[in-house]
């Protein structure tokens, strides 16, 4: 099953699953709303979730999913950098994490990985996750962020890379005004006093996590 919001990327992630002779796509949402009645309808071997979506994030959806079928195989593609999602994309219950970025190939492989029981990560990220564990060192980076929904720390996220509101709002449809609220929200979750260090502390965040 594909959950994208963009029909030009399900088709062809359907187009390029839908050639291997041993996967098929089964179902296809553009919502979380869509996406968890289809996963329910079909109920598929595994759902390949995108991490924004045009109703919510991608990890609102998993978490849902998760709590219905604690069994449930979910791999995690995004246009977002791994290092910044991957750990709470894991948490909420997914088995991977792929770049849309990434080549066909590697699509396909962390597909199989996830279906055999495994969990995709690239090999950098599973570099970084494993010598956190082996030094017993917490994610600083991963702290300060601890208290945004999923939703705002995509915001935080483009707020660092210096993309605007109205840029914001147009990558995740919504209104410049829902994106506002998420500033402020962001702001006051932080302790910062104004916009200024809202930027600055989301391209601090940015620079130290990647």
């Amino acid at each position: 099953m594909i959950v994208d919001d963009h029909p030009v990327v399900r088709q062809g992630l359907a187009i390029l699953i839908n050639q291997q002779p041993d996967l098929e796509v089964c179902a296809e949402a553009a919502s979380v709303g869509e996406a968890f009645k289809r996963y329910t309808e079909a109920v598929p071997d595994l759902a390949i979730i995108d991490l924004s979506l045009k109703d919510g994030s991608g990890i609102e959806l998993i978490k849902e999913i998760r709590a219905r079928n604690d069994q449930a195989k979910m791999l995690v593609t995004s246009m977002h950098d791994e290092s910044l999602f991957a750990e709470r994309v894991l948490r909420a219950g997914a088995k991977g994490y792929v770049s849309k970025q990434e080549a066909t190939s590697d699509i396909i492989d962390a597909c199989r990985q996830v279906l055999d029981g495994r969990v995709y990560l690239s090999s950098t990220m599973s570099d970084q996750m494993l010598n956190r564990i082996v030094s017993g060192s917490e994610s600083g980076n991963e702290s300060i962020v601890d208290s945004l929904s999923d939703r705002e720390l995509e915001v935080f996220e483009m707020i660092g890379r210096g993309i605007t509101t109205r840029q914001i709002a147009a990558k995740l449809e919504l209104s410049p005004k829902t994106v506002e609220t998420y500033r402020e929200n962001i702001k006051a979750k932080l302790n910062l006093p104004n916009g200024a260090a809202l930027t600055r502390h989301a391209v601090q965040w940015l620079l130290e996590s990647t």
